[in-house]
């Protein structure tokens, strides 16, 4: 089986491609970045550069079995079109690139911010995807959704399977998360456990992680079975305030979440923290994910719980540590400009 990743050099596609190489179903790797790696060379595995907003992203494509479509642009938040242009259009034109090279499987990296607001709701793969209009992310993710659902009817000879994953974290990924989420103005020493007394945290925070290896067995299993629609996909125990002031051996001291969107937004608006308010309200607004389907049907089991791989990346983070791809790479340790 060949696949191409598009998204190869990333956190996720780091990952992926750790676990196809691995497999012995599948004969050929084709790894799609815009900035391809220097030295990092998984077994069965070629790098090849191309911008997905690109006609020729159908060439990559040619006489693939199967695209595992991971790309996606967190920044530059203060230019919302910029990752619309990235994130939507590009993934269309990858995704319509696909029918027109043949490929046969689709798996999408969709995610938990499709889904609409539904705090403390524990739900499945019927709820529904509308997301947040207000953040860039989850309405780009739930955009993209609604693509699917016609991409699919055009197109019923392709295989989609639709990947709704919770956060995912590993040690390789602690620099490009910094800059994604914290910025670089953030002193990394504050995340080492022990250095905050106290830490303030929006009322109402539950989230669930799961491990980068995980993930990257997840999309395996998906890939390589006959699998077909959406999948929730997360690690236990649901993550909660009192369990994240455990990690960092402080006292966690509930903020009201009005008053922490009103500080993020300043911070955001003054360019010292690269994510804004409506991303916060995002993430407080969102359910958590009932992971049975794809335990049941595909099996899956995942290694590390989610406050294992919190800590493996918050302790990265502290260290400066990062990946061997551009991406993850720690001297490209900067929030890019927005």
């Amino acid at each position: 089986m060949k696949v191409v990743v598009v998204g190869a050099t990333g956190n996720v596609g780091t990952s992926v491609v750790e676990a196809l190489a691995a497999d012995s179903t599948v004969t050929e790797i084709v790894g799609v970045a815009r900035r391809t790696p220097a030295s990092w060379q998984p077994a069965k595995t070629r790098f090849e550069a191309a911008d997905v907003r690109k006609p020729e992203i159908v060439q990559h494509l040619q006489g693939a079995d199967a695209l595992v479509l991971l790309s996606w642009a967190f920044q530059p938040t203060h230019r919302p079109l910029s990752t619309w242009d990235v994130n939507v259009l590009g993934s269309m034109n990858a995704l319509d690139a696909a029918a027109d090279a043949g490929v046969r499987t689709v798996v999408y990296a969709s995610s938990l911010a499709a889904y609409s607001p539904g705090p403390g709701r524990h739900v499945d793969e019927s709820w529904p995807t509308h997301s947040m209009p207000t953040a860039a992310y989850g309405r780009e993710k739930a955009y993209l959704e609604r693509f699917l659902d016609a991409y699919e009817l055009r197109h019923p000879e392709i295989r989609v399977v639709r990947m709704r994953t919770s956060f995912i974290f590993k040690r390789s990924s602690a620099s490009e998360q910094r800059r994604i989420f914290a910025g670089p103005l953030i002193p990394r020493a504050l995340l080492r456990p022990g250095r905050l007394p106290v830490v303030p945290l929006p009322a109402g925070l539950r989230f669930q992680a799961m491990h980068g290896n995980d993930a990257g067995e997840a999309y395996r299993l998906a890939l390589l079975s006959d699998a077909r629609g959406a999948y929730n996909v997360a690690a236990d125990p649901i993550i909660d305030g009192e369990a994240l002031g455990k990690l960092l051996e402080a006292r966690a001291v509930q903020v009201p979440t009005r008053a922490a969107a009103a500080a993020m937004a300043g911070a955001w608006r003054l360019r010292v923290i690269p994510s804004d308010e409506s991303l916060l309200n995002l993430f407080l607004s969102l359910p958590t994910l009932d992971t049975g389907r794809i335990r049941n049907e595909l099996g899956w089991q995942p290694q590390f719980s989610g406050g294992n791989a919190l800590r493996e990346v918050m302790q990265a983070m502290a260290e400066g540590a990062g990946g061997p791809t551009p991406p993850l790479h720690p001297t490209s340790d900067r929030t890019p400009t927005s």
